[in-house]
């Protein structure tokens, strides 16, 4: 049986080190090792746990300090499309014991973070899912995590405020360190509309806050540091993370390929760390290759003045919009332009 976790392993971390490397893609690490599309990545748990060892040790190996469980979509909701729904807790807590055990083998700290995704279902008032039963959703799974050895957990991939909110409920409920991503792959903003700055004010109010909190996935790295850039310029007094994906998805040879370089993950990995990120890694795309070179930029290159908007661009590449929603008058567009959207369905 695993042994339970320190009180707040990554905040002891944190204190140790300037910067912490985070792991990169589970789902692409997992689907070149044979994982068929629709197939439920959590089922490997148990199915497959080789694989999953795999998964964990290519990202220690490369230098990363944490990673996540190969847990993402495992909350009752999700499993429900694959009828594993009744399995939330035991996938979990594989889950997790597997990573235990290939940190309990390293040769240095590295923690095991709990991903937990979001349920897929839309929260009321918009949609059916209330709060309390997201809440028991993410605590169910929380404590499987926990069961089998967490170190902490980590909600991610967010885009909906009231769900950030039931999972951070869910995460003191279990009685766990969390740290919180959201996804802003909507011209600046969550699907739901947050902006950088909306994101930096949710985390504020919430009466359980997590250890850290920031972005991951959305469009590119490019996006992904002008949100970096939001949330660090309000210099909100909890640490920051970036987890950008590795470039941009294209179709080849009937795959996605993401084309982001392992050179240019580095070079995003130490704009991350001058924008004000202190946990930085990557998502969709982001091989151990990527992340070794992350490591060595970050161990290697000193520490720059923060980066400009045009600088980012120069370096990774164009914005895939002109605004993240940020700047003043932004709000009242967008609110417009959705008007304008919304008077086009109705005719």
């Amino acid at each position: 049986m695993p042994l339970a976790p320190p009180t707040d392993p990554l905040r002891a971390l944190l204190a140790e080190r300037d910067v912490l490397l985070a792991d990169g893609a589970t789902g692409t690490n997992l689907f070149n090792m044979g994982l068929a599309s629709g197939e439920a990545p959590e089922l490997w748990n148990t199915d497959a746990p080789e694989k999953i060892r795999t998964l964990y040790q290519g990202a220690v190996n490369a230098g990363s300090d944490l990673f996540l469980t190969n847990t993402f979509g495992g909350n009752a909701s999700r499993l429900k499309l694959h009828a594993a729904e009744r399995r939330v807790r035991e996938l979990n807590r594989v889950g997790a014991e597997l990573g235990r055990e290939i940190v309990d083998r390293a040769d240095r700290r590295v923690l095991v973070a709990g991903s937990m995704g979001p349920t897929g279902d839309i929260m009321e008032p918009m949609g059916a899912l209330t709060h309390s039963l997201a809440v028991e959703m993410f605590h169910e799974q929380a404590e499987g995590l926990k069961e089998g050895g967490a170190d902490l957990l980590w909600v991610e991939t967010m885009s909906s405020p009231e769900e950030y909110r039931a999972a951070a409920e869910a995460c003191h409920l279990a009685g766990m360190p969390w740290a919180g991503t959201m996804s802003f792959d909507t011209a600046g903003r969550t699907m739901m509309g947050l902006t950088s700055a909306d994101f930096v004010k949710l985390v504020g109010k919430l009466p359980h806050p997590p250890v850290a909190f920031g972005a991951n996935c959305g469009v590119g790295a490019s996006d992904l540091l002008r949100t970096v850039l939001g949330i660090t310029a309000l210099e909100p007094a909890i640490p920051v993370i970036a987890k950008g994906n590795a470039g941009i998805p294209k179709y080849v040879d009937g795959h996605i390929h993401y084309d982001g370089t392992p050179d240019l993950m580095a070079e995003y990995a130490v704009l991350a760390r001058d924008a004000g990120a202190r946990i930085i890694g990557g998502c969709c795309g982001t091989m151990p290759e990527h992340l070794a070179k992350m490591r060595a930029a970050l161990d290697s290159r000193p520490r720059g003045e923060r980066p400009t908007l045009e600088q980012v661009a120069a370096a990774m590449g164009d914005f895939s919009s002109p605004s993240d929603g940020t700047e003043p008058g932004a709000d009242a567009a967008a609110a417009e332009a959705r008007a304008r959207r919304g008077g086009r369905r109705r005719g």
